[in-house]
């Protein structure tokens, strides 16, 4: 069980935003976070350029706090259908995935959002009304509600 300690370059969910230094297990830092260029390895170079990483993104976070409330707020008042293939009593064939969120406030006049960003409760299965969550910024998230309707 070796260990290894990366630089995160961007956000990685459940794990931290770019600039953290964090410690993760072997196999996930070389087969998943080096390859796709989510991560650096920790090196005293590196640290350097965490800082400046870190800094960029002080700066990028207060510009979008003020932003990411604007569009929560935009979020809370929007009604958005997802239209799913369903059967008899409403259960779907499949279930509904954050990409079809995604793609669904956008036709609802919202703002574009990342589907990595969105948080299902649990696998949505029947028609009728879901609540999911939004993390639009690292501390700001916003409830939607969505309708979804046999199409």
């Amino acid at each position: 069980m070796s260990t290894m300690k990366l630089i995160l370059t961007q956000e990685v969910t459940g794990l931290g935003s770019s600039g953290d230094t964090v410690e993760v297990k072997g196999g996930y830092g070389r087969n998943y976070l080096l390859p796709r260029g989510l991560a650096i390895k920790a090196t005293r170079g590196a640290e350097k350029q965490v800082e400046s990483l870190r800094r960029a993104r002080a700066a990028r976070e207060v510009a979008s706090l003020e932003e990411a409330q604007a569009v929560a707020g935009r979020l809370a008042g929007l009604t958005v259908r997802v239209p799913a293939r369903a059967g008899e009593g409403g259960r779907l064939f499949g279930r509904v995935t954050t990409a079809d969120v995604a793609a669904a406030v956008t036709a609802a006049g919202g703002p574009e959002l990342d589907r990595r960003r969105i948080e299902l409760p649990s696998s949505i299965k029947t028609t009728g009304q879901h609540t999911v969550t939004v993390r639009v910024h690292p501390e700001v998230s916003s409830s939607l509600t969505i309708d979804v309707v046999a199409g």
